[in-house]
């Protein structure tokens, strides 16, 4: 009897251990701690680390997709109509971007390589061949007149050899001459005033790096892991207008968060000297049953300054803002009137839209998202999404302009995504199975807990009731 009470009384003493030990482990977040720490490790940029492998030579396929405006109405343009374009392509190609040159600096708290990248045509996914037509803006053309607008003994050359070489604000060209350069008639007749008689929109991009990077490796603070301390010798500091020019070229100076959290502030570009392009949680989301957050930059990123006076910095000359969901990068592009966008003018003033007839923004398609997963912080899905345009408006001095109205003419969009590769996915699945076990393990203790303490309840109701004293037993003797 004694040793089924003992039992019993154990069976509450241990309910009480239990839910103590599991509330106290809650509180203090001992597991939790425990695999934030080991994912710090684990995220530093050092021989034998899985960070390492994967920076040093990115698994999922990276794909780069060109999407061009054929323009259908040049004539009616010129006299002052709005253009009217058609959306050709995807023209895709696989993006292999392996860092090279690795060398580790300051005790292993810095990283320098380059970062060369290569594409090659992948036909089955693409809806088109290199060699097909397209009717848009002549870029050198249309830079030469802009250039030399002010200055009357030059633009009368230029004016005179555009007009016996036949050359005109719009032309005809091959998909792959436009992407990765062919010699300009133009720009080879003003040979002894240009650089180089070849353009191209990514001319000299294949293949190729643009320099060196040095990054912090995360050993210091894991939270400055990949981030970009110096590109070229500049220090972050003093590379604003390089970091305008590494969003379009497709350098992405995205930092590294593990464990993210809904209110981060997620940095995709960064600019220390006037202010990051950033994204911000906008819904959860699922990558191949891999749990992710979506952030997206807000509208308030592209507004203009009477929306977000924090964008002043965009308006290049000072003082000129283009408005909402325009950025000039013209610096960046050795003058060109070249501007920036998102796709089909997404959450640009609606003006841009109505200007262009064929402009139909959609955000699922045009929208720049990355997906991370909340607990290592690795890159489920991204897509870096950005339309080049070119500033188009009547000059007197140049007839080849005529009557054109002053526009922001769509040219060409890029849509450079990654999906996590199932291999890596499953890789991942697994230490997020483990995490969840590590993080529940509390409440698996308390959970416990509460089952013993119901068995206690249990027990203790179905104890029996002690047996009365035999004297209490016996009948009463009748005398």
């Amino acid at each position: 009897m004694q040793l089924k009470a003992c039992c019993i009384y154990s069976t509450g003493v241990l309910c009480i251990l239990l839910l103590i030990a599991g509330i106290a482990m809650v509180l203090s977040q001992v597991f939790q701690n425990l695999l934030n720490n080991r994912i710090k490790k684990e995220v530093v940029l050092e021989n034998g680390t899985e960070s390492f492998s994967v920076w040093q030579n990115p698994p999922p396929p990276v794909y780069m997709q060109f999407y061009f405006f054929n323009l259908t109405n040049p004539n009616e343009v010129l006299d002052g109509d709005k253009p009217s374009v058609i959306q050709i392509g995807p023209y895709t190609y696989r993006e292999f971007r392996p860092m090279e040159e690795v060398k580790f600096l300051e005790n292993g708290t810095k990283v320098a390589a380059v970062n060369p990248k290569t594409y090659v045509f992948e036909p089955k996914m693409s809806r088109g061949s290199e060699d097909d037509l397209v009717r848009t803006a002549n870029i050198p053309a249309v830079t030469a007149m802009d250039r030399y607008k002010d200055n009357p003994i030059i633009n009368r050359v230029i004016s005179d050899l555009m007009k016996s070489l036949s050359i005109g604000v719009f032309g005809t060209f091959r998909v792959g001459d436009l992407l990765w350069g062919y010699e300009d008639p133009l720009l080879k007749a003003l040979k002894p005033f240009v650089t180089d008689d070849h353009f191209g929109l990514f001319y000299k991009k294949n293949g190729t790096d643009d320099g060196e990077y040095v990054l912090f490796t995360g050993r210091r603070n894991y939270r400055d892991f990949a981030r970009i301390d110096m590109w070229n010798g500049q220090s972050s500091l003093d590379w604003w207008s390089t970091a305008e020019c590494n969003m379009i070229n497709g350098t992405d100076g995205a930092s590294f968060h593990p464990v993210i959290t809904k209110a981060e502030k997620l940095d995709i570009f960064s600019s220390d000297l006037c202010r990051s392009i950033y994204a911000l949680y906008e819904s959860d989301v699922s990558v191949r049953g891999i749990p992710g957050f979506r952030f997206v930059p807000p509208s308030e990123v592209f507004a203009n300054v009477t929306i977000n006076p924090d964008n002043a910095g965009f308006c290049v000359p000072a003082g000129n803002c283009l408005g909402s969901g325009l950025l000039n990068v013209s610096a960046c592009k050795e003058g060109a009137p070249i501007i920036m966008s998102s796709p089909h003018f997404y959450q640009a003033d609606e003006k841009f839209v109505q200007d262009i007839f064929g402009m139909n923004p959609r955000k699922e398609e045009h929208e720049t998202s990355i997906d991370i997963n909340p607990l290592t912080g690795l890159v489920l899905q991204a897509a870096k999404r950005l339309q080049v345009n070119l500033y188009l408006q009547q000059i007197p001095a140049f007839s080849q302009t005529r009557n054109i109205r002053t526009l922001v003419y769509p040219v060409m969009y890029i849509n450079e995504s990654i999906v996590i590769d199932e291999e890596s996915a499953k890789n991942l699945q697994a230490v997020v199975t483990m995490a969840n076990v590590v993080i529940n393990i509390p409440f698996i203790v308390i959970s416990l807990g509460i089952l013993l303490g119901m068995a206690f309840i249990v027990l203790m109701c179905r104890q029996k009731v002690p047996e009365s004293s035999a004297a209490e037993r016996d009948p009463l003797l009748v005398s």
